[in-house]
């Protein structure tokens, strides 16, 4: 009796000690029991990005995530002033670029990495299929004399260039990069009116197989899923850029577009009670062309950003799993 009491206890007493082991094995793991949050912002993309930030540290690292709504700028000043959320997986600097240096002057918040390969991309695009019935065009300074490509029926004697939706920043810089190219003659510059009504349109140019030249953004659903290609541009040069944006430039001179500074944005003290997670963090990073695909399928199926995320879990594997070490990779996957 005395034998089995104490085989018994000892059972118990290695039962807790390897409950207690685990429990330490998943906290060395996360590296911290304090909750951690993630921006959620209101576009896909970003939406996505959050909801695969939250599975690798959840199911991944073992740690207590939680997505929190967010936007940009609201999402910057909230890191700036209280260090929370922990983590934004896709921060656009260059929106939030004053109140981004004040977190980089004071030290509370730091740059994981770049999450796209090729940062964020503006400029003018064309469709796959017109690129390939015309392969003279492969720059904006092939625009002025391949204007004919562009015509439209309601107005055969100029090209038609789809503007900026009014109040966006591309609109002055678009019109301004027009008289820079000396194309006002044989462009009509066609009004969107919105950022919907853009998307729309190309979308029915698209599905007619129709000329479309006009300004985009990438990585988007809309590049992935219209296969739209950009235009080549000068490199970018900042005095030239800086009159573009100005409505009354005197003198336009042609420029691309800044690469746009898109961060993983994280707090300084993750980074210090939680090294792994940092780790893993400073290798997130997606090639833009991958997004754009990834972000069309969630167009096209009208997922959630939960949804794009699992998707990109399970047919993208070569990407993420080099964000983490093997074990942790495992682990994800036994969690889809």
């Amino acid at each position: 009796m005395k034998i089995s009491i104490s085989t018994s206890l000892f059972a118990a007493f290695v039962a807790a000690t390897a409950g207690l082991a685990a429990q330490q094995a998943q906290a060395t793991e996360c590296g911290t029991t304090d909750k951690i949050t993630i921006a959620e912002m209101t576009w896909l993309s970003a939406g996505m990005l959050a909801n695969v930030t939250k599975t690798v540290l959840a199911d991944g690292f073992g740690c207590n995530a939680e997505i929190v709504p967010g936007d940009t700028v609201p999402t910057a000043t909230s890191m700036l002033t209280k260090s929370q959320p922990d983590i934004a997986p896709e921060l656009w600097v260059s929106t939030a670029k004053a109140t981004w240096d004040q977190m980089i002057a004071k030290g509370n918040v730091y740059k994981a990495g770049d999450i796209f390969e090729k940062g964020g991309e503006e400029g003018w695009w064309i469709p796959d299929y017109l690129a390939e019935k015309n392969p003279q065009i492969k720059s904006v300074e092939d625009l002025k004399a391949n204007w004919k490509v562009f015509e439209d029926a309601s107005n055969p004697d100029k090209g038609r260039f789809y503007a900026c939706p009014p109040g966006w920043g591309c609109e002055v810089i678009t019109n301004n990069l027009i008289k820079a190219l000396g194309i006002e003659e044989t462009f009509e510059i066609y009004p969107t009116g919105s950022g919907a009504n853009l998307k729309a349109t190309i979308a029915r140019q698209a599905a007619r197989k129709a000329p479309f030249v006009g300004y985009y953004w990438g990585p988007t659903e809309v590049i992935g899923k219209y296969k739209l290609k950009r235009l080549d541009m000068p490199a970018y040069d900042a005095a030239k850029f800086t009159c573009l944006t100005d409505t009354k430039c005197e003198a336009p001179q042609l420029t691309g577009w800044a690469v746009g500074e898109v961060a993983v944005a994280v707090v300084t003290s993750l980074k210090e009670k939680a090294p792994a997670v940092a780790d893993y963090l400073s290798k997130m990073q997606l090639p833009n062309d991958q997004v754009s695909e990834i972000l069309a399928w969630g167009d096209d199926n009208k997922a959630s950003p939960a949804e794009v995320a699992t998707y990109f879990f399970k047919n993208y594997e070569p990407i993420w799993t080099k964000w983490v070490p093997a074990d942790v990779a495992d682990k994800i996957k036994a969690s889809l």
